[in-house]
């Protein structure tokens, strides 16, 4: 099961949520390291529900199977995208594989600088994807913090976080086995195998699959 990044290499968090052009909404821009244009990867594998070119180039990605929520949630995510210069490779029904760069900053729209708009919702695509808000601005339906949603990791820089708490997916570290205290639970589990006759004679035994049997002199 994925587990949804963020979805650029650096974060720097120009704009948070709730303020500015985001108020009522859980939006963010993301302006990567410099004010130029930034890759934009894909946070889980997933399908592009729809895309609108009228305003800033906003595209819709839903995972096309349930992801892991940092805290722990399944469910289905769906981002919205928006700013890019270009999309003319993009298309509805189009499959996106995580980590794939599927998109870009940009400046197409009501923007100052290049950057990322970005948003969250939790569960499918619905209805025409976004709503306007109590704000009269344009927001995904069902959003969610975007720290609710997103994990980082090693190849994410941090920049500028908001002060927003990411948890971060930690590196399994490989399990050494040690060979030697194996052999020696093997050896002390041994000795409950071992079977001594107590006169000359014949002995018949039955063992279970991968048992030993240890024939010991009575002397």
């Amino acid at each position: 099961m994925e587990k949804p990044i963020f979805p650029a290499k650096t974060m720097r968090i120009t704009q948070g949520y709730n303020e500015g052009t985001h108020v009522d909404s859980y939006a963010i821009d993301n302006a990567d390291i410099d004010y130029g244009i930034s890759n934009i990867y894909a946070p889980f594998t997933g399908i592009i529900k729809k895309i609108y070119t009228n305003d800033a180039n906003e595209v819709w990605l839903e995972s096309i199977e349930p992801v892991e929520y940092p805290d722990g949630t399944i469910d289905y995510l769906t981002m919205m995208f928006a700013h890019a210069n270009n999309i003319d490779h993009l298309f509805v029904g189009k499959k996106i594989n995580m980590g794939e760069i599927f998109y870009k900053e940009g400046t197409k729209g009501n923007v100052t600088g290049a950057h990322c708009h970005m948003e969250c919702g939790q569960g499918k695509f619905t209805n025409n994807g976004w709503h306007k808000n109590n704000a009269g601005y344009w927001s995904i339906n069902n959003g969610k913090k975007p720290e609710e949603c997103l994990w980082i990791d090693d190849t994410i820089t941090i920049k500028e976080s908001y002060s927003y708490n990411f948890r971060k997916i930690e590196k399994e570290e490989p399990i050494i086995e040690n060979k030697k205290s194996t052999e020696t639970v093997e050896k002390k589990e041994s000795k409950d195998f071992i079977f001594v006759a107590p006169k000359k004679d014949l002995y018949g035994v039955y063992l279970k699959e991968n048992q030993k049997l240890i024939i010991k002199s009575s002397e």
